[in-house]
């Protein structure tokens, strides 16, 4: 089930994006002035355009939905579980209990969400800029919504014994195989 949704998301996410590169194109600017450039210019039809629109605002809430629902099943069935297994125990209390363990899994879609914005934000913003003096703003406030995604790994996966454990083993496994067809290659 999880190869399947893997190759879903991977599929639904190229085939909501190729819209894009098909409609960009370069554009050299050869005016009489110093500044010598080549243009990345997007233009979209207005149903294209609406197209676009309705997919970044799909990309940018849709994991954060589903990240925020998955962690209040979570948080929900461990309580539920704790209820059963400790039936002395008010259910409420359980509740409160597990939502302070699992509090991380809140926070961690919210916190995507906010570093993400600024990405949303400039995704939506159709100008052009004719000076470059102020383009390391649009690109710092663009790249600072990647820092927190590429700190997944290190803070759910190194962080655990578990996880950890689990990924050196699925790199050995890979690695052997590799080593198993180069092997028969040679």
């Amino acid at each position: 089930m999880t190869k399947f949704t893997i190759l879903a998301l991977l599929i639904l996410t190229i085939d909501t994006a190729i819209h894009d590169s098909v409609h960009r194109g370069l554009i050299d600017d050869d005016d009489d002035s110093d500044e010598k450039r080549i243009w990345c210019i997007v233009t979209y039809p207005p149903n294209v355009q609406f197209f676009n629109l309705a997919v970044h605002i799909f990309h940018f809430f849709a994991p954060f939905i589903i990240n925020l629902i998955s962690a209040l099943v979570i948080i929900q069935k461990n309580a539920r579980h704790q209820a059963t297994c400790q039936p002395r125990k008010a259910y409420q209390n359980l509740l409160r209990y597990q939502f302070q363990q699992h509090n991380h899994l809140l926070i961690a879609p919210v916190m995507l969400v906010v570093l993400a914005f600024p990405r949303l934000i400039i995704s939506f913003l159709s100008g052009c800029m004719k000076s470059t003096r102020d383009s390391w703003l649009f690109l710092v406030g663009y790249f600072i919504s990647f820092i927190l995604p590429m700190l997944l790994f290190v803070v759910f996966v190194l962080s655990s014994n578990l996880y950890k454990e689990e990924f050196h083993k699925c790199i050995g496994r890979y690695r052997k195989t590799i080593q198993r067809r180069v092997h028969l290659m040679l």
